[in-house]
C-alpha cells in the first residue's frame, strides 16, 4: 500500500529543508511553514538557487515553533540564530554581508514562494524514485538527489515512478487522497538548473541536464500520460488542494489513494 514516507518543508525558499512528522493544509493549498519566507534583492527579484550559485554554501536549521532560523555562514565559526519575525533586520544584515549585496527577506504567510503560482501543493515524489534517478549518477546519494529535488511529499511501498500516475493528459487534474486530504494532481514537475548543481557546494555535475532527459525519456512507464512531456527534464508533480482540505493534516503513515483516473 502506498503511503507517505516522508514530509519536507522549506521555511525559507532556496535554503536547506526540514522533516518534520506531520503538516496542515492551508487556505490556498499550501503546507503552512513551506517557503513561507524568500530573500531578495532590491529589484525585487528572487534571490535563489536559480540565480545565485552562492545560496549553495549557506546551511540552515529551523526551530519552527519558536520561529527560529539557525545559519551557519561558510568560515564562521558557529551558528548565529535569528528569530525569524523579531530579528528580521540582523538576519537580512547578515544575508546581505554573505552575498555582497542588500537583501530582504519577505513573508508570505497565506501562500508561500512556489515556483508555480497555479500550483500551490506539496510537490510529490516517491523514494524509489529518488534513488533510481541517484543510481543515473555515479557518487550522488539518494539524500542528495532528495536535496536537489527538494520535493514536500515522499511516499514509500511503490515502485519508481509510480507517482507519475497521479498526473493525467495536460490540461486534466487527478484526484487522488492522503490519509483525509484531497489533492489533484496537475503535471510533471518542469526542473531548473538547481538540481544540477551540488546541494552544498553550488558546484555543477557535468552533463546532467543532459544524463537525466536521456535516462528519464528510457525509463518512463509506459502507461504515462505523454501530452505534459514536451522534454523530459521533469520529475515529481504539481499538485492543488481543493478547499475542502484547508485546515487537514498530513501525517507520516498516511496511505495514499487514487480516487479518479
Amino acid at each position: 500500500m502506498p503511503y507517505l514516507a516522508k514530509i519536507l518543508l522549506y521555511p525559507v525558499k532556496s535554503l536547506d529543508g526540514i522533516e518534520v512528522e506531520n503538516a496542515r493544509v492551508l487556505p490556498s493549498g499550501a503546507l503552512e511553514y513551506d517557503r513561507e519566507f524568500a530573500i531578495f534583492d532590491e529589484r525585487g527579484k528572487f534571490v535563489n538557487g536559480k540565480r545565485h550559485a552562492k545560496i549553495h554554501l549557506l546551511r540552515a536549521q529551523f526551530e519552527l515553533f519558536n520561529r527560529n532560523i539557525l545559519l551557519q555562514i561558510p568560515g564562521g565559526d558557529s551558528q548565529q540564530i535569528f528569530h525569524l519575525d523579531e530579528e528580521r533586520q540582523a538576519l537580512e544584515t547578515t544575508l546581505s554581508d554573505f552575498f555582497g549585496f542588500a537583501v530582504i527577506l519577505k513573508q508570505n504567510s497565506l501562500m508561500g514562494f512556489p515556483d508555480d503560482t497555479n500550483s500551490l501543493g506539496p510537490t510529490v515524489i516517491s523514494t524509489a524514485t529518488l534513488t533510481e534517478v541517484a543510481s543515473w549518477f555515479p557518487n550522488l546519494s539518494v539524500g542528495e538527489m532528495r536535496r536537489r529535488m527538494r520535493a514536500n511529499i515522499e511516499i514509500g511501498g511503490v515502485p519508481a515512478f509510480w507517482e507519475d500516475q497521479l498526473f493525467t493528459e495536460q490540461g486534466n487534474l487527478l484526484s487522488f487522497r492522503v490519509g483525509d486530504v484531497d489533492f489533484l494532481g496537475v503535471n510533471p514537475c518542469q526542473r531548473c538548473i538547481v538540481p544540477t548543481r551540488d546541494s552544498y557546494l553550488g558546484e555543477a555535475y557535468p552533463n546532467f541536464q543532459k544524463i537525466f532527459a536521456t535516462q528519464r525519456q528510457a525509463t518512463l512507464p509506459n502507461w504515462v500520460a505523454s501530452s505534459p512531456f514536451n522534454h523530459f527534464y521533469r520529475l515529481s508533480v504539481n499538485t492543488q488542494l481543493p478547499p475542502s482540505s484547508a485546515g487537514k493534516i498530513l501525517q507520516i503513515g498516511d496511505e495514499i489513494e487514487i480516487l479518479l483516473k
